[in-house]
């Protein structure tokens, strides 16, 4: 199949689109495909989610089962493994890409992804990859899978790189709203990509390379990283000389320019921050440069939470009190406020360090009702319930994730100490300590 076939097809909404991966960024993806007329096939390796997709039901809290039950009406289908990628005529890769225990890219779900792919690749196909990931990824690892498999790029098959920009909770900006960016290994790859993506997201931005793409979510992310990096060092100066840094940041946001307020916390969550800068350091090493920058800030970010937990055994501490067997209640587990992804959240690591060293500690997250397995951590703890008697119940109050839904006044009226990470109290009550 021509490009210009391929044009048609997705202008008649005759194309089928398979989206490999039904997570945080898959899924949104698939629904807004979905609204947009397109026929959509999901591919994943999780039975249970194929399952409850597929029975209309979602996993995800913030994605309500209603929005899945239409997109079944609307003729999706979730499927186990990709042994029916053929039938696509777009496919559109959404894989983690964590980091292994040496902080380096682990692309083992992309590599698995793009295997299981390629003997299932035909002329006429659209690829896209999404997953975050360094520069140079697409034309190293996606191009020779698909010349392996006898087919030439650019004229069979269309390899485009567009970075997913989700954020899991926001409603102020959904897939179809936030500007998409894409770029194509040849220039008919592009010109793919694009009349693809604009469909459904009303601004697509085209970039010349692939690495040009990939570069461009990594700068998106270590920009976060390390301002979040720089607040939560001033924080550490700033309780050091009795200064709130909360009332401090608020303050200088009020410059109506030249200035934009990150908040300091526990430390970094969600599956970007913490993990993207890392892709672009080690990917540096090839060419001889350092990143002295990203690795600072991602030093600052994972000592924060260490001294998160000293914060908590000083004040213990001035209530006679030691961490060993004192009784910790977390707030959240979520790596962000009102949403349910524990993905990389700072609250599992408060849990390993508190556990270490004799705390007994219980959570609440009202969007994360057990934990379990993860791939550093294996808890088997159950959210707790929340009361004027429970609280009586715990030497200290740990507030890690700041969900709309607790009751912080009742909180506040009933904890003998609490330990805030995020501002949410104000810092002057006798049973608060910041952290």
């Amino acid at each position: 199949m021509s490009l210009d076939a391929l044009k048609e097809k997705i202008d008649r909404r005759s194309a089928v689109v398979g989206i490999v991966g039904l997570g945080y960024v898959g899924l949104p993806l698939m629904i807004r495909f979905v609204e947009s007329g397109f026929s959509v096939v999901g591919f994943d390796t999780d039975p249970e989610k194929v399952s409850r997709l597929n029975d209309g039901k979602s996993y995800i809290r913030h994605i309500d089962s209603s929005r899945i039950a239409e997109a079944r009406t609307a003729g999706f289908e979730a499927r186990l493994g990709v042994d029916s990628a053929d039938e696509a005529d777009v496919l559109i890769i959404c894989v983690p890409t964590p980091l292994n225990a040496h902080r380096e890219p682990d692309l083992g779900f992309v590599v698995a992804t793009l295997d299981g792919l390629r003997p299932r690749l035909r002329s006429g196909q659209m690829l896209s990859l999404e997953s975050t990931t360094y520069p140079g990824t697409t034309e190293e690892e996606i191009v020779p899978r698909v010349e392996d498999a006898g087919l030439t790029v650019g004229s069979d098959v269309f390899v485009v790189y567009s970075p997913e920009r989700e954020d899991p909770g926001n409603r102020e900006f959904t897939t179809g709203t936030i500007p998409k960016v894409v770029s194509g290994v040849t220039a008919a790859c592009r010109e793919a990509g694009l009349h693809l993506y604009r469909q459904i997201v009303e601004q697509v931005v085209e970039v010349s390379t692939p690495a040009t793409a990939e570069m461009t979510k990594l700068l998106e992310n270590i920009h976060r990283a390390v301002n979040i990096g720089l607040v939560n060092e001033l924080k550490t100066v700033a309780d050091k000389m009795g200064i709130d840094i909360h009332e401090v940041i608020r303050a200088a946001a009020t410059k109506p320019f030249g200035f934009v307020p990150y908040f300091p916390g526990p430390g970094l969550g969600g599956h970007c921050i913490p993990i993207d800068p890392f892709y672009l350091t080690w990917k540096a090493r090839e060419y001889g440069v350092s990143t002295r920058f990203i690795e600072l800030a991602g030093e600052v970010n994972t000592d924060i939470t260490r001294w998160v937990v000293v914060k908590l055994a000083d004040a213990l501490n001035n209530h006679g009190k030691p961490v060993n067997g004192s009784r910790v209640l977390m707030l959240g587990v979520a790596y962000k406020k009102n949403i349910d992804d524990t993905r990389e959240s700072a609250s599992l690591e408060l849990l390993r360090l508190l556990d270490e060293k004799g705390a007994v500690v219980d959570y609440s997250d009202p969007y994360v009702p057990e934990l379990g397995r993860f791939r550093k951590y294996d808890f088997e703890k159950r959210s707790v319930d929340i009361t004027a008697e429970s609280l009586a119940n715990y030497d200290c109050v740990l507030v890690a994730t700041d969900h709309d839904a607790f009751d912080y006044d009742l909180i506040q009226a009933h904890a003998s100490l609490i330990i805030d990470t995020r501002g949410r109290y104000d810092a002057s009550r006798p049973n608060v300590v910041r952290a």
